[in-house]
C-alpha cells in the first residue's frame, strides 16, 4: 500500500469536510451540530460490525469510510470551535498508544495477551489516579456487552471466579433465586434475581471466551432464519401463522431444523 497516497486521501477527506461546513458549503452539513451527530456515529459503527460479519472486504473499506467521516465530522466541528482539530485527535491516540505499549515501545515484558492486558489497566488506572476500575466503560452501551465489560475489568484486578465450575454454580444458585422470587409475585424481586442470573450467565460466556453480544446475535439470527422458513412453508400450504395452532407451528419448526442441519 502507497502511504504517501493513503496520507494525501486523509488529508483530501479532511478538506472535504472543512468545505461542507464552509460559508459556501452544504446547508445539512453546516446545520449539524454534535448531539445530532451521536445517531449516526452508532448506526455507522454497527454497519462496520455486519461488514466485518459479511466477510466482505468491499463493504468493509465502505464502511470504515463512513465511520471515518463520522470522527472527521466531529472534529472539525471542535476544530470551528477552537477547541482541538483531527491533528490534536491523532496526536493524542499516538501518545496513548506509546504509553501503554512500554512492552513496544519501553523496557518492559509482556510475552501473553493476558499480561498485556493487566499492564494496560495498571497503567490506565496510573492516568486517572483515584477513579474507579470501571472508569471508561461508556454508561450508553447496550446492557450485554456492559456487563462483559465490567466483569472483564474487575477480573484485570483479581477480582474473578478462578475455574468455570464456580461460575457454573453461581448460575444454578441463581436460577433457584430466581424461581423462589417468581412464586412472590414481587416483580421487582424477580427483575433483580432475573439480572443475576443474565450477569451470570455472561460471566460463564467470558469463561468460554465468547463474546456474549455476538454470541446472543448469533442466536437472534438462527431465530430469525428459522422462524421465516417457517412462513415460507406456512405459506406453501396456503395458510398464514397467525392461524394456525402452536402444535402445527412447532411441527414447521422442527422441519426447519432439520432442513438447517442437513445443509
Amino acid at each position: 500500500m502507497n502511504k504517501k497516497k493513503e496520507f494525501k486521501n486523509f488529508a483530501k477527506l479532511v478538506e472535504i469536510m472543512e468545505t461542507l461546513r464552509g460559508e459556501k458549503g452544504c446547508p445539512w452539513d453546516k446545520a449539524q451540530k454534535r448531539e445530532d451527530l451521536k445517531t449516526y456515529l452508532v448506526e455507522e459503527t454497527y454497519e462496520v460490525i455486519d461488514a466485518i460479519d459479511s466477510k466482505s472486504d468491499e463493504k468493509l473499506k465502505e464502511e470504515l469510510g463512513d465511520l471515518l467521516l463520522q470522527i472527521v465530522f466531529h472534529a472539525q466541528i471542535s476544530k470551528e470551535e477552537g477547541k482541538f482539530d483531527i491533528e490534536d485527535v491523532s496526536e493524542s491516540i499516538n501518545e496513548k498508544l506509546i504509553r501503554r505499549h512500554p512492552h513496544v515501545f519501553g523496557n518492559t515484558k509482556a510475552k501473553t495477551p493476558d499480561v498485556v492486558l493487566r499492564n494496560w489497566e495498571k497503567i490506565k488506572k496510573g492516568e486517572k489516579e483515584g477513579k474507579s476500575t470501571f472508569e471508561g466503560v461508556p454508561k450508553t452501551l447496550p446492557a450485554l456487552l456492559k456487563s462483559y465489560r465490567l466483569q472483564e475489568k474487575a477480573s484485570r484486578v483479581g477480582f474473578d471466579w478462578e475455574e468455570s465450575i464456580e461460575v457454573e454454580k453461581k448460575i444454578k444458585e441463581e436460577w433457584k433465586e430466581l424461581k423462589s422470587a417468581i412464586k412472590t409475585k414481587d416483580k421487582e424481586k424477580i427483575r433483580e434475581e432475573l439480572g443475576d442470573l443474565l450477569f451470570a450467565v455472561v460471566n460463564f460466556s467470558r469463561f468460554l471466551k465468547l463474546d456474549p453480544e455476538d454470541t446472543l446475535q448469533m442466536a437472534n439470527e438462527k431465530f430469525i432464519k428459522r422462524f421465516k422458513k417457517m412462513e415460507e412453508k406456512a405459506r406453501k400450504k396456503g395458510e398464514e401463522l397467525h392461524g394456525m395452532s402452536l402444535s402445527e407451528m412447532d411441527a414447521l419448526w422442527e422441519e426447519a431444523k432439520k432442513e438447517e442441519r442437513k445443509k
